[in-house]
C-alpha cells in the first residue's frame, strides 16, 4: 500500500474528519468560518478553530481537499478521486474472491 493511501486511511479514521468531509460534500466551497460554524452547530460540543484547521491540514495531505481561493478567502471541496482509489483498494485486496 503506498503512503498516499496510509494518508487517506488516517485521515477518514476521526470521526470529526468524517464529519467535515461529509459537510463539504453537502455544501462543497466553504471557507474556514464555515465549516466552524457548522462543526459547532452539530451537537453543541463545539470545535475551535485550531482545530479544525489542523483537521483541515489532515485532510489536505491526504488529497481528500480540493483547494480554491476566492478574493482573500480560502475555501474546501472534497476530492473524491482519493477515496475511489481507498475503496478500489479495499475491495481488490479483502473482496475479491480469489484472494480467499
Amino acid at each position: 500500500m503506498d503512503e498516499k493511501l496510509n494518508l487517506v486511511f488516517k485521515a477518514l479514521a476521526h470521526t470529526e474528519r468524517r464529519r467535515i468531509l461529509t459537510s463539504l460534500r453537502l455544501r462543497p466551497n466553504q471557507s474556514l468560518f464555515e465549516i466552524c460554524v457548522s462543526a459547532t452547530s452539530g451537537d453543541g460540543a463545539g470545535l475551535t478553530r485550531q482545530t479544525v484547521s489542523q483537521h483541515l491540514s489532515t485532510l489536505e495531505r491526504a488529497g481528500l481537499l480540493e483547494i480554491a481561493w476566492v478574493g482573500r478567502t480560502k475555501t474546501h471541496a472534497v476530492r473524491l478521486e482519493p477515496l475511489r482509489r481507498a475503496i478500489d483498494f479495499l475491495g481488490d485486496t479483502y473482496l475479491d474472491e480469489e484472494a480467499s
